[in-house]
């Protein structure tokens, strides 16, 4: 069994589906990261096809697509939503971000080892 590069919560699969409802066969929520804000680097979210090298998560109804150029930054990330008042967002619980700015729009992010995900691919294929 493969392991996934994130984990998506049963919230965030449900928004995720909400979200894909009207989008096209095979399409999904793309994450990546992307330089940026005053901490370095954002959240980019996009519905969109799978491209060559991205790593997918099939969630029931649904698909979360991780940019193949972000793997080693969403590595062992939570993907999960916040519910206010007012609204809903998705928010990462990424063991890979070193900080974050004070308006909450931008984090840190330090690769994963790159041999660690090589190990853990080996682990969860066995």
């Amino acid at each position: 069994m493969k392991m996934s590069v994130m984990n998506v919560s049963p919230a965030a699969a449900e928004r995720v589906r909400g979200l894909l409802a009207a989008a096209g066969e095979g399409k999904g929520l793309r994450v990546s990261v992307e330089k940026g804000g005053c901490a370095g680097m954002s959240y980019k979210m996009e519905i969109a096809d799978p491209k060559r090298g991205d790593e997918v998560i099939d969630v029931e109804g649904g698909r979360v697509i991780v940019d193949a150029a972000a793997v080693l930054y969403l590595l062992g990330t939570t993907m999960d939503v916040k519910t206010t008042q007012f609204s809903s967002t998705f928010v990462f619980e990424n063991p890979n971000q070193t900080s974050a700015c004070g308006c909450g729009e931008s984090v840190e992010l330090t690769p994963a080892d790159a041999e660690k995900l090589a190990a853990a691919s080996e682990i969860g294929s066995a």
